[in-house]
C-alpha cells in the first residue's frame, strides 16, 4: 500500500493549489482523487486531476511506484468515444489505448495519460461532422481544414504539469510522435527514452493510414507494418533522426513556457 500512499497523498497536497500554469492557456492542475482500479488488462490505480482552464476532468492510469521515479513507461492518449468506447474501425484509438495498458502493466511502472482532446481537440460533434464530409469523398485533414480547424488542435502541456505533479522524474514515451516529446521537454518533462507503439492496420481505417502517411509524414516500417498514431501524429521510426519531420515547435521563452503571438 506504500505507492497507494504517495499518490493518495499528493491529494491533500494539492488541495489549494494554484500555479501560473503551463502553455501558452496556462493550464493549472491538481491532483482531486486516487483510487485502486482494476481492469481486464490488470491492476491500476486512478488519479483524478481537476483543471483551472475548462473543468475538463483527465485521469492518470498508474502502474507501480511513479512518484518520484525516472525514466517511467509514459502514453498520452487522446480521448476517442467512437474508438474507445463505441468499438469505431474508422481509427486505431481503442487498439493503442489497450495496447498502452498492456505496455505499461509489462513494466516495472507505468502511466498512462487519459486526455479530454476528442477529434485531436475540436471536440466530439465536429469531429462528426469531420467524419460527415469524410463520407462524401474528403480526407481526415481536408475535412478539419474545411471546418476551419487545423489538422491538430491538441496541445500537451496539461500532460506535462500531470506527470510533474506526481513527481516522475523523467519517462521513456510510448509513442510514435516526435511532436509529443518536443512538447513535454518543452514545458520541463525529461524524456529519456522512445518506445514504438506499432499497431497493424486492417482494411476499414487503410484508407486513414494512407492518407497520413501521404500528407503528414507517416512512415511505413519495414516489417509492413504501419508506424500508427493518435489521429493525425507525425510518426517516428526506428533510426531516424528525431525532429526531421515534426512540425515547428514555438521557442520556449526562459520560463520555459511555449511563446505564442
Amino acid at each position: 500500500m506504500a505507492d497507494y500512499d504517495k499518490l493518495a497523498g499528493l491529494v491533500e497536497r494539492d488541495q489549494d493549489h494554484d500555479c501560473t500554469g503551463y502553455g501558452p492557456d496556462q493550464v493549472c492542475v491538481r491532483v482531486a482523487g486516487v483510487a485502486e482500479l482494476p481492469t481486464r488488462l490488470g491492476r491500476f490505480r486512478i488519479v483524478a486531476f481537476w483543471n483551472n482552464r475548462d473543468a475538463k476532468e483527465h485521469i492518470a492510469m498508474v502502474h507501480g511506484d511513479v512518484v518520484g521515479a525516472s525514466e517511467v513507461h509514459t502514453r498520452l492518449h487522446s480521448e476517442c468515444l467512437t474508438g474507445d468506447v463505441m468499438a469505431s474501425l474508422r481509427c486505431d484509438c481503442r487498439d493503442q489505448l489497450l495496447e498502452g495498458l498492456r505496455k505499461i502493466q509489462e513494466a516495472e511502472r507505468g502511466i498512462l495519460l487519459y486526455l479530454r482532446q476528442e477529434g485531436r481537440g475540436i471536440g466530439l460533434i465536429n469531429k462528426v461532422r469531420a467524419y460527415a464530409l469524410q463520407d462524401h469523398g474528403m480526407d481526415t485533414v481536408d475535412a478539419n481544414l474545411a471546418l476551419g480547424f487545423r489538422d491538430d488542435e491538441r496541445d500537451y502541456a496539461v500532460a506535462a504539469h500531470m506527470l510533474l505533479s506526481l513527481g516522475v522524474q523523467s519517462v521513456k514515451l510510448i509513442t510514435n510522435n516526435p511532436e509529443k516529446m518536443k512538447q513535454l521537454e518543452l514545458y520541463g518533462v525529461k524524456v529519456a527514452g522512445r518506445i514504438p507503439h506499432v499497431i497493424p492496420p486492417h482494411e476499414h481505417n487503410s484508407f486513414y493510414l494512407q492518407t497520413k502517411a501521404k500528407r503528414s509524414g507517416h512512415y511505413i516500417d519495414p516489417s509492413g507494418f504501419t508506424h500508427l498514431s493518435e489521429q493525425s501524429d507525425p510518426v517516428m521510426v526506428e533510426g531516424m533522426t528525431e525532429g526531421t519531420t515534426a512540425p515547428a515547435t514555438p521557442e520556449a521563452g526562459p520560463d520555459g513556457k511555449r511563446k505564442t503571438g
